[in-house]
């Protein structure tokens, strides 16, 4: 008993139409979007591993590289500090936070911690100026920090001495010393 459906085998033309292309051609061919895809915009997907490496400051900090840790509290948190500041090694502690971080905000507070650093060490600072300079006068041509920045240059110029001046002025020429 037949059904009267024949089914014929494929000819050459055929079969060269359904093999595969070689990887070089299928490269270069990109897929047609769907008009679907207008409808069903992609969207970022919540529950997906977070994709961007964490910044230099974030693996440090994570790695146990940064002497201080954040103790959350329910209204207020704080930073708890595993040895003395006086006793932090600035080198490279200091270079890791003030070229670890572009954003705007963090850059400010990172200006603040840098001036109460300077308050508790004085000149012991000094030597480790050159570095935080470099990213001072990159910031100091934006006029968002130029006068939060004068002010700092100042603070440091207070609690680093005479010395400090030479060290900001090899940096930043157009600075002018308190003390003149």
């Amino acid at each position: 008993m037949s059904s009267g459906i024949q089914i014929k085998p494929k000819t050459a033309v055929q079969k060269s139409k359904t093999s595969p292309l070689p990887r070089s051609v299928e490269a270069a061919i990109k897929p047609q979007p769907k008009p679907s895809d207008k409808l069903n915009p992609k969207t970022i997907d919540p529950f997906s591993a977070y994709s961007q490496p964490p910044s230099t400051f974030a693996a440090i900090y994570a790695k146990g590289g940064i002497p201080c840790r954040l103790v959350h509290g329910s209204v207020k948190h704080r930073l708890q500090w595993e040895c003395l500041p006086e006793t932090v090694p600035f080198d490279p502690l200091l270079v890791t936070l003030a070229e670890a971080h572009s954003d705007d905000d963090v850059f400010g507070r990172g200006l603040d911690a840098l001036v109460q650093l300077s308050a508790v060490v004085g000149p012991s600072l000094n030597g480790h100026l050159k570095h935080l300079l470099t990213n001072l006068s990159r910031r100091l041509m934006h006029k968002n920090f130029r006068e939060e920045i004068t002010v700092a240059l100042e603070k440091l110029e207070q609690y680093g001495g005479k010395a400090t001046v030479a060290i900001i002025k090899s940096k930043i020429p157009t600075y002018c010393s308190i003390f003149s």
